[in-house]
């Protein structure tokens, strides 16, 4: 049972996205959190027991950062990673129940997510910015070109002749144009690659904000943490600051709120956000 708080605040969301002429939405990594996609827990323990038996980590964030002392262990572990994290779907529709609210509005999306759960729940490519990478690309570690390479089939092959943990040797991927090691595509240093698609991306981001400038623009944050501030949370309260026909929504099941100087053209909702986004699609 909701309390008469968080009703007048779905209320107030509902009525906004009603009369909004665009909605720009910023998605980190608690939507997919929402959606089932969790890194611990009894998922973590279904998947990848024998390596936290094996080297000691206890969820799948940390095993990402763990010094294996070969390619062959490393590989073992991230092609697992890929696989239920990127090539499969996320347990709950959570983002088949945010692309139902927006479909029929002009949109975006502005995402640090990396798992490709957007383009599976049907969002067309064209309206999304995955401005930290994919789980489903590679590039050369060095970095010698701005080339990425879609990792599916070799992924899949790791992950079905992996034994002990290891992959064979003659899996381990290299550059094919200067041989060294392959690195995912993830913005984790300077050696991230920006391809021609993420450019592209940034260009469709671009032309959206300038074409709704001063328009009733909802800002619709979903899950953003503090680990990245600066690429959707500042950047959506500066841009409702500047223009007063926006509107600020935020939905997260840790901590929702507004700088004061918004507060007035705020919504927060400190909820599930699958929860949240069933309740709007009730009422729409």
């Amino acid at each position: 049972m909701l309390n008469i708080q968080t009703e007048t605040a779905l209320y107030r969301l509902q009525k906004a996205l009603d009369q909004a002429e665009a909605v720009l939405i910023g998605a980190g990594s608690g939507l997919s959190s929402s959606a089932g996609f969790v890194y611990d827990g009894e998922r973590f323990e279904r998947y990848f027991a024998d390596f936290e038996k094996q080297y000691g980590f206890h969820d799948m964030y940390t095993g990402g950062f763990y010094p294996f002392k070969t390619p062959e262990e490393r590989w073992a572990y991230w092609s697992r990673f890929i696989l239920i994290n990127r090539y499969m779907d996320p347990p709950k529709p959570v983002y088949q129940e945010l692309r139902k609210l927006v479909e029929k509005k002009d949109y975006f999306v502005l995402t640090t997510n990396v798992d490709h759960c957007f383009q599976k729940a049907g969002f067309k490519k064209e309206r999304l910015f995955y401005t930290q990478g994919d789980y489903g690309l590679w590039q050369c570690s060095k970095p010698c070109c701005t080339e990425t390479y879609d990792n599916e089939d070799a992924v899949r092959q790791m992950v079905a002749r992996q034994s002990d943990m290891r992959v064979p040797s003659e899996l381990i991927p290299h550059c094919p144009r200067c041989g060294a090691p392959m690195a995912m595509n993830l913005r984790a240093d300077d050696t991230f690659v920006q391809d021609q698609g993420w450019y592209a991306a940034a260009e469709r981001y671009e032309a959206f904000v300038q074409r709704h400038q001063n328009q009733a623009v909802l800002y619709l944050e979903l899950g953003v943490g503090l680990n990245t501030p600066g690429i959707i949370k500042y950047n959506f309260w500066q841009q409702v600051y500047q223009n007063p026909r926006s509107l600020y929504a935020c939905i997260n099941g840790g901590q929702a709120y507004a700088p004061k100087e918004i507060a007035g053209r705020s919504i927060c909702l400190k909820m599930d956000i699958g929860e949240a986004l069933q309740k709007l699609n009730l009422e729409s």
